[in-house]
């Protein structure tokens, strides 16, 4: 099921700006929610472990399903665990489109694309879940351009390098799979490895 709530409520429990707004309540409550979320506390191991898989998960807007699910597809790879479990987290088709700068938020980039307005390859896609690869294009749907371009409001937007937007052709392309280095520095994965060895 997902999550409906306010989403600066994640943003307080877990310490950090994870919601996208300029004015995230984060800034004007810095304390946990709750009765008791002013109250200093030190969290247990556990505790640390839990609020870290959150983080990365409410990152990304997954359920606890979806995101355990992507967890056990990077644990199959020879490579570094956390970092694959990353780098199939960024390379979502949602969050791809998010990070272009073609919309403003991931839950806007997901209902664009389930209603259908999005190509990839030339195929219509509806699915938000859809693992991008290296040479993969997206493009929106020549009878969904007003639509999109309306939302063309993130002048500021940095765009990845490991992507290529078009602003003007509407189209995304992924050029490599990020490395570790140009990803959020601030997410201590190996802690969401710690928390599921415990299952």
């Amino acid at each position: 099921m997902r999550y409906t709530g306010s989403k600066c409520k994640r943003c307080r429990a877990v310490g950090t700006s994870i919601c996208g707004r300029i004015k995230c309540a984060l800034t004007r409550k810095p304390n946990p929610p709750g009765q008791h979320g002013a109250a200093r506390k030190k969290r247990s191991e556990y505790a640390t472990q839990l609020l870290e898989k959150q983080k990365i998960r409410w990152s990304y807007d997954l359920s606890e399903r979806q995101f355990f699910n992507t967890f056990e597809k990077a644990t199959k790879s020879k490579d570094v665990t956390g970092t694959v479990l990353l780098q199939l987290l960024e390379t979502r088709l949602d969050n791809v489109v998010s990070r272009s700068g073609m919309v403003t938020t991931l839950s806007q980039a997901r209902q664009l694309i389930s209603h259908g307005h999005f190509l990839l390859n030339g195929k219509k896609v509806s699915t938000a879940s859809i693992r991008l690869y290296p040479g993969d294009k997206i493009t929106v749907k020549e009878g969904s351009k007003p639509k999109v371009k309306l939302l063309q409001i993130r002048e500021g937007a940095v765009l990845c390098d490991w992507l290529n937007y078009d602003k003007e052709a509407l189209s995304i392309e992924v050029l490599r799979v990020p490395e570790r280095d140009i990803l959020d520095q601030t997410f201590r994965e190996q802690l969401v490895i710690e928390y599921y060895s415990r299952r």
